[in-house]
């Protein structure tokens, strides 16, 4: 294990795809969303053991969100929890975590990584991660995982590599383009061609290459940081946050700096993964029965298949002659909708917020 790696963890996301289970005050991250008994975000820390020593790990995620965080993972101190006043999605979020770093370590080499992810094969994933890791050490590279694609799934960005231009001896290929979430017609075609992978939102470099580009590709964030900087670590650093993200652009890492950088470099793997972003993404993760059902409850099941049942273990639910649908229950709010009409989720959503009121959302 190297003392200088270190793991930032982005968990401030709602996940508004999979309500009623994932809630304002509740999100994902911090629920058993697989049913193993461990939340996305104990599973996520968990996953890096023996690569990122204890003490180097660093959870970024909303102010609101830093007791439940502390909850799940009571093994960090206080200053290993980084709070945001505002989300300003993933460019500002991982700006403070690698300013805050780069100040600790200056040799240091990060890892970031979503916390609301799957990963079912879990000693690949730790090969290909030291593999990044030892990549990113030694080059002046911002690296990216990509998944290998099992289908043409129109929910994930994607990314083009250049089979001809590997980093040194590794399996590194440079990146030619980045395409945010494509038409199903597209995303065929970029299966079928076999130089593109899906975008896992993983990235792994050192302090100083992801500082230098801020400098040079998100320069206004960058400026803020700088101004700052002697701050973060101290009784100073909230205030200054609060200051740094009312001044810091809503912008992510991808569409900032990835997609514009000439120094980015993905490792194409295939772990097992899914970003969970969606109830039919846990259908294709969990645990299906004879019939293709994923059940998460106290359910007895008649005639139905291919159907995700996520329930509380205190109600017995009783489910007959559905075929491909979500029912969820969380928090007293029932979801009944077939799965190939998961995207109005968040139209659900808004209704209700309209409707009843913010306390169901």
């Amino acid at each position: 294990m190297n003392q200088n790696t270190y793991l930032v963890v982005m968990a401030g996301g709602i996940g508004s795809r999979f309500w009623p289970f994932s809630r304002t005050n509740n999100p994902k991250q911090f629920h058993d969303v697989l049913g193993v008994g461990k939340s996305m975000l104990r599973l996520t820390v968990d996953r890096f053991a023996g690569i990122c020593p204890p003490e180097n790990v660093f959870v970024v995620t909303n102010r609101d969100y830093t007791a439940l965080v502390q909850q799940h993972l009571p093994e960090l101190r206080p200053d290993q929890i980084l709070g945001e006043p505002i989300g300003r999605n993933t460019a500002p979020c991982i700006a403070y975590a690698s300013y805050r770093i780069a100040q600790r370590d200056p040799q240091a080499t990060i890892i970031v990584t979503p916390a609301d992810h799957a990963v079912l094969k879990e000693d690949v994933f730790q090969d290909v991660i030291r593999q990044a890791v030892s990549a990113a050490q030694q080059n002046d590279v911002l690296i990216t995982l990509g998944i290998q694609p099992s289908r043409p799934d129109t929910g994930y960005g994607y990314i083009q590599f250049m089979d001809e231009q590997k980093l040194g001896d590794t399996n590194l290929r440079k990146v030619k383009t980045f395409t945010e979430k494509p038409n199903l017609e597209l995303a065929q075609m970029f299966v079928d061609s076999g130089d593109f992978l899906w975008n896992s939102g993983l990235f792994v470099w050192r302090a100083d290459a992801i500082v230098r580009a801020f400098h040079h590709y998100l320069s206004d964030i960058a400026e803020v940081f700088d101004e700052g900087v002697d701050q973060l670590g101290t009784p100073q650093e909230a205030a200054f946050i609060d200051e740094a993200y009312s001044r810091s652009r809503n912008i992510s890492i991808d569409y900032g700096i990835m997609e514009k950088a000439d120094n980015v470099y993905v490792l194409p793997a295939d772990f097992g993964w899914s970003d969970l972003g969606t109830w039919d993404s846990l259908h294709r993760m969990g645990r299906r029965d004879e019939q293709n059902n994923v059940i998460d409850g106290d359910v007895m099941l008649y005639d139905s298949k291919e159907c995700v049942i996520k329930t509380p273990t205190e109600r017995l639910v009783v489910v007959q002659g559905l075929e491909g649908y979500i029912v969820a229950e969380y928090d007293n709010v029932l979801l009944i909708c077939k799965r190939t009409e998961e995207q109005r989720v968040k139209e659900f959503v808004a209704d209700v917020k309209s409707k009843k009121g913010a306390g169901y959302n």
